[in-house]
C-alpha cells in the first residue's frame, strides 16, 4: 500500500508512519507542497510495482472490497478497469448529493464532447490498470489537478488499451476536497488543454 501525502497540513504522515512501523508494506510519499489531485497519483504509481495497480480516494467512498470487481475487469482482459457510479447493477447502491450527481453528469458530457463517448463516469476515483498499461500511460500524465482522469483517459483510448467501465458501490462523503463551482471550470480547461496535447502528440508521431 501506498500512501501519497500531498502535502497535508494535518498528522497524516504521522498516522502512516505508525502503521508503516507494524507492517512494514505501507509506504509513505510524501509532498512538503501541495501539487493537486494528478500530480499525488502520478506520484504514487512511479513506485507502484505491483502486477496489478489501483488508485483509491483515501476517503473511503469506494470500499476496498470493490477491488474485487476491477480485478475481474482485468482478468477477463481489460488493461484500464475504471469503478462507475453511472452503470447500474443488482446489488450495488450509490449515495450521493443530488448537486453532485448532476455535476457529475454535466462533467461527463462535456468528456464525452473532448472523446470519451461510451464513458459514463470518468471521475471515480477509483482505477485500476496492469503492469504495461500503468507504466505506459501514468510517465506521460500532464494534468496535475483534479481533471487528470480524462486525461488518462483519453491517452488510454488513444494508445489502444482496453477500458472496462466496471459498477461500483460508493457512498459521498462530507469533506471532499472538490468544489462544484469552484474546481468544475478548472476541471475542463485542464482537459481541453490535454485533448490539445495528446493530438500534438499523435500527430509528431506520424
Amino acid at each position: 500500500m501506498i500512501v501519497v501525502d500531498d502535502g497535508s497540513t494535518d498528522n497524516t504522515s504521522g498516522v502512516v508512519r505508525a502503521m508503516r512501523d507494524r507492517h512494514p508494506e505501507v509506504r509513505l510519499v510524501r509532498h512538503e507542497r501541495n501539487s493537486g489531485k494528478g500530480f499525488a497519483v502520478q506520484a504514487g504509481m512511479a513506485v507502484a510495482r505491483g502486477a496489478q495497480r489501483l488508485f483509491a480516494d483515501a476517503d473511503g467512498a469506494t470500499p476496498i472490497a470493490e477491488l474485487k470487481r476491477l480485478e475481474a475487469a482485468l482478468a477477463a482482459g481489460a488493461d484500464v478497469a475504471i469503478g462507475s457510479r453511472a452503470v447500474a447493477e443488482p446489488g450495488v447502491v450509490v449515495r450521493t448529493r443530488p448537486h453532485r450527481k448532476l455535476a457529475r453528469r454535466l462533467f461527463n458530457l462535456a468528456a464525452t464532447r473532448m472523446g470519451l463517448d461510451a464513458l459514463h463516469d470518468t471521475q471515480c476515483g477509483f482505477k485500476a490498470f496492469s503492469r504495461a498499461a500503468a507504466a505506459d500511460l501514468f510517465p506521460r500524465l500532464s494534468t496535475k489537478g483534479f481533471g487528470f482522469d480524462v486525461e488518462l483517459l483519453l491517452r488510454a483510448r488513444a494508445a489502444g488499451w482496453r477500458i472496462a467501465e466496471v459498477p461500483v458501490n460508493w457512498t459521498d462523503q462530507q469533506g471532499s476536497k472538490v468544489g462544484v463551482l469552484t474546481d468544475g471550470p478548472a476541471m475542463l480547461w485542464q482537459i481541453a488543454t490535454a485533448r490539445r496535447r495528446i493530438a500534438r502528440d499523435a500527430r509528431g508521431r506520424r
